[in-house]
């Protein structure tokens, strides 16, 4: 590949390169940021494969993905870059999954335009790559990097932005809870279960896969963690310049299996309050915990500076969003109180069909 084209853009394992051997400053600058290309990249492999991987994409899929089916109809040239592209054998075409910028604010709009501005005859070598063999003559044609930019604007447009507010909120809580093990455990906490496969394995090693490949050397460039909640994660990078691994994000699934409140937290700290403490095992905003409890948002305000001054949840801004979480203090108080509570029933206040938060995007 020549300088500035993406390597290595794989599925979730497979990748010619099983462990990065990265030097200590580009890791000192490592960074987790959300890229929305890449979470419109991720829908589209979803709408390609048409199953999902739990229920909440499974309902999204089934909202979605007669339009897709209907956009693509009458379109043969379209109909067959996209399979193509995504790959069947763990490869996907280098000009799919461009490398995030990682700069801030960055818009969708300007990321795909990365991909129209891909030379022709590039595209076609990369889609040889992800074939794995010659190109079907439909697709032997100088418009590729435009049709494949179209497609991903309406699943944009389509499927990812009305939901955009949401997906992001989500994302950006998992970016908090990324940073938060980052800073009490390190990488190893950090990086240990991103996706199947990778490990930190320390001394600056991270495991990609288990292919036995030579290790690569990645040093004096952009490392970057880029979470998108469809259950699909790749690794790209624009050398020499940056690196990224996109991984599936937590928080993806629904809030209906729900460990209950135990009533003995219930009783020591009040009803709205233990149920608040409880839904922060996972950085949630305040809009969220009013979704979620029914509670208005005064109330939901209050609890958490209760919260806040006895040391039992903090809070950190992501982006536009204030997420709170619990402190060790709290999980601690949670096992406790789970360990002593032998009612066997669950709280009032948790008896409610409580999915409005992420049980589909």
């Amino acid at each position: 590949m020549s300088p500035g084209r993406a390597v290595g853009n794989l599925s979730q394992g497979g990748e010619t390169v099983g462990l990065w051997q990265i030097d200590v400053d580009t890791l000192a600058s490592g960074r987790f940021v959300i890229s929305p290309l890449a979470e419109t990249i991720a829908a589209l492999m979803l709408l390609d494969k048409g199953t999902g991987a739990h229920p909440g994409e499974q309902t999204w899929l089934d909202a979605h993905l007669p339009g897709y089916r209907r956009r693509l109809a009458g379109d043969e040239v379209t109909a067959t870059l996209v399979p193509a592209a995504i790959g069947r054998h763990n490869w996907h075409a280098d000009f799919l999954t461009p490398t995030p910028s990682g700069e801030d604010g960055v818009t969708f709009g300007q990321e795909v335009a990365a991909i129209r501005r891909v030379p022709s005859e590039a595209a076609r070598a990369d889609l040889r790559v992800s074939l794995r063999g010659p190109l079907p003559a439909v697709l032997d044609r100088t418009d590729l990097p435009e049709r494949l930019a179209d497609v991903l604007e309406w699943v944009w447009r389509e499927t990812v932005l009305p939901t955009w507010p949401r997906r992001r909120t989500i994302l950006e809580s998992d970016v908090v809870s990324r940073t938060r093990r980052l800073s009490q455990g390190g990488w190893a906490a950090a990086l240990g279960e991103l996706r199947p496969g990778m490990r930190w394995l320390g001394e600056s090693r991270l495991q990609i896969n288990t292919f036995d490949y030579p290790p690569k050397r990645i040093s004096g460039t952009g490392l970057m963690f880029v979470p998108v909640t469809p259950y699909r994660g790749w690794v790209t990078a624009d050398e020499p310049h940056r690196y990224a691994v996109i991984y599936p994000c937590s928080g993806t699934l629904a809030e209906t299996g729900r460990t209950p409140v135990p009533q003995s937290l219930d009783r020591l700290v009040g009803t709205g309050r233990a149920l608040v403490l409880t839904l922060l095992d996972t950085p949630k905003s305040t809009t969220q915990l009013v979704a979620l409890t029914g509670q208005g948002l005064g109330s939901v305000g209050r609890h958490l500076k209760v919260l806040l001054d006895a040391g039992l949840a903090e809070r950190r801004r992501a982006g536009r969003s204030v997420l709170y979480y619990r402190t060790a203090t709290a999980e601690a108080l949670i096992r406790v109180q789970r360990g002593g509570d032998r009612s066997g029933s669950p709280s009032t206040a948790t008896e409610r069909d409580d999915t409005s938060d992420i049980s589909a995007f």
